[in-house]
């Protein structure tokens, strides 16, 4: 994971790395999975898990307790209980140069890929946020129906910038309406995110850029299985999945 997804690249308010375990235990099924919920432990609880690679850390933010009268003390206790170790790569893996936007503008199409905001050092391929090219243009609608088919969702939300074209396109997974001003500084007329602000929206639609807005679950949920695929095929000897019971919790009705 560090190979892949160095976790110099996470933010400074992030908590990445290994969050609970004990690094000298053994390890033989790893399950990953976008978030830790009381359904991804079941999961790994029951098909007995070692170690969860999961996209969103948890703890997140610091416990001062470790007690069930609240949501995330309960499942860290639940986990450590079991022996479940639990790493979480979160926006280092967003931002690593084969990592979450990067694959996501490439299953989109958009091509000349680089950081929205690159890394000190000034290399390209990493650092946060994408942004690229469209090979031709495209109206929004269609740049629309393209995303749907591509990444298997029925919907998207969508903020119309009013240009007439889709061509440059900015790519930030999750919750990336912040990136609309760093958008906008790189010429592009469309950010692709997972979610945004109600006033993010409105200041999108003022600037002229158009959104779509993927679902946080959507623009990120692909990348912990291919990140399955990616450690099985470099781990043969050990059992690695993505969870199957995790879901997206919005719906439409």
């Amino acid at each position: 994971m560090e190979k892949f997804a160095p976790t110099q690249l996470a933010e400074d308010w992030d908590n990445v790395g290994l969050l609970v375990g004990d690094r000298s235990l053994p390890v033989k099924r790893v399950m990953t999975c976008l978030t830790v919920t009381p359904e991804t432990v079941d999961e790994a609880v029951q098909r007995q898990a070692d170690l969860i690679v999961t996209h969103h850390p948890i703890p997140f933010r610091p416990l001062k307790r470790l007690t069930t009268d609240s949501m995330a003390e309960g499942l860290v206790w639940q986990l450590a209980r079991a022996g479940i170790s639990v790493y979480s790569p979160h926006t280092a893996f967003d931002s690593a140069k084969d990592g979450i936007n990067q694959s996501l503008g490439t299953r989109l199409g958009v091509g000349e890929l680089e950081s929205l905001i690159p890394q000190e050092d000034g290399l390209l391929e990493v650092g946060a946020g994408r942004f690229g090219r469209l090979p031709e243009q495209q109206t929004l609608a269609q740049f629309v129906s393209s995303i749907k088919i591509k990444l298997s969702i029925e919907s998207v939300r969508v903020v119309d910038g009013g240009g007439a074209f889709v061509e440059r396109v900015a790519i930030a997974c999750g919750s990336g309406g912040s990136f609309l001003g760093k958008a906008k500084a790189r010429g592009c007329d469309t950010l692709v995110t997972g979610e945004a602000t109600f006033h993010t929206c409105l200041e999108a639609k003022a600037w002229g850029v158009s959104l779509v807005l993927l679902g946080h679950f959507a623009s990120e949920r692909f990348a912990v299985e291919a990140l399955a695929e990616l450690l099985g095929a470099s781990f043969g000897s050990l059992e690695i999945w993505a969870s199957a019971r995790e879901r997206d919790p919005l719906s439409s009705m």
